[in-house]
């Protein structure tokens, strides 16, 4: 009876992961189905490398590549932004706060994940677009903090299953306290913080409701850190209500290069994890 159950149990474990699996199978299978025809018609270096956008001219011109640049550039400033602020507050998290100040902050980061974007997206309208205006700044600024919450988590988390007896080694041999946390503690968290790093770029590459109503969404090559932009997902959101046959499948197409962008980052990762080089 005893094996019966946990023959079954293990059932129920395989049948969970195939779930997960054949959701992604499914959506790449409809990502790439609809996608690759239309990036075959325009032609691949035409799509992705075309510095125009203009379904509704005649000729129709499909190049992505200012969309490409805008969230390469959005995303590339939110990290710069939420990467040292979230690794800095994950180390004051798990190594310096005092416990009274902790159960108060550690619930307020916490609470930043429950946001929904388009509260974050009112936070920027009224707050950092008066300062920045509708720019790439104010995307980068607004994603900075949406990210903060995945990497102080997740960082955190890293940093607190570093084995007590390294920083205790560390300072038997005469380092003091911030040392030992950066030079030993740090270093021997450095998968997990990567990984952080990681979620986060996935936050901020497929965020659009919040960015959308910050980047001014001008579908141009990207020209300064204070004018408009928009993003991959900005684009596709923005057209996909009233796009009909081809200019439809451009914007799966559009997904589809989107998708492509996750996946690299994360088989980056996995392949430097492999490796040994985290």
């Amino acid at each position: 009876m005893r094996d019966l159950k946990e023959k079954l149990m293990s059932a129920v474990f395989f049948a969970s992961a195939l779930v997960s699996i054949f959701a992604v199978g499914l959506i790449c299978f409809f990502l790439l189905r609809n996608g690759l025809p239309a990036i075959g018609k325009i032609g691949l270096f035409r799509f992705l490398l075309g510095k125009e956008w203009s379904p509704s001219d005649v000729p129709p011109a499909f190049g992505i590549f200012p969309m490409i640049l805008g969230s390469l550039y959005v995303t590339a400033g939110a990290i710069l932004i939420g990467v040292p602020v979230g690794v800095l507050s994950a180390i004051y998290l798990a190594r310096v706060c005092p416990k009274k100040f902790y159960r108060f902050i550690k619930p307020g980061v916490e609470l930043l994940a429950g946001i929904p974007s388009v509260v974050y997206g009112f936070f920027g309208m009224v707050v950092i677009v008066p300062i920045t205006g509708n720019s790439i700044l104010s995307a980068c600024v607004l994603l900075g903090i949406m990210i903060l919450p995945t990497i102080v988590a997740i960082a955190e988390s890293a940093i607190r299953a570093v084995p007590e007896s390294y920083y205790e080694g560390a300072l038997a041999l005469g380092a003091g306290h911030y040392r030992s946390v950066f030079f030993v503690t740090l270093p021997a968290a450095k998968s997990g913080i990567f990984a952080a790093i990681i979620l986060g770029i996935g936050r901020a590459i497929g965020e659009t409701m919040a960015v959308i109503m910050v980047a001014g969404n001008q579908a141009r090559m990207p020209v300064s850190l204070l004018k408009g932009v928009r993003t991959l997902t900005a684009n596709i959101v923005i057209e996909m209500g009233y796009a009909a046959d081809f200019h439809r499948e451009t914007l799966i197409a559009t997904g589809v290069v989107l998708f492509l962008f996750v996946l690299v980052t994360n088989l980056s990762f996995s392949a430097l994890k492999r490796g040994g080089k985290l």
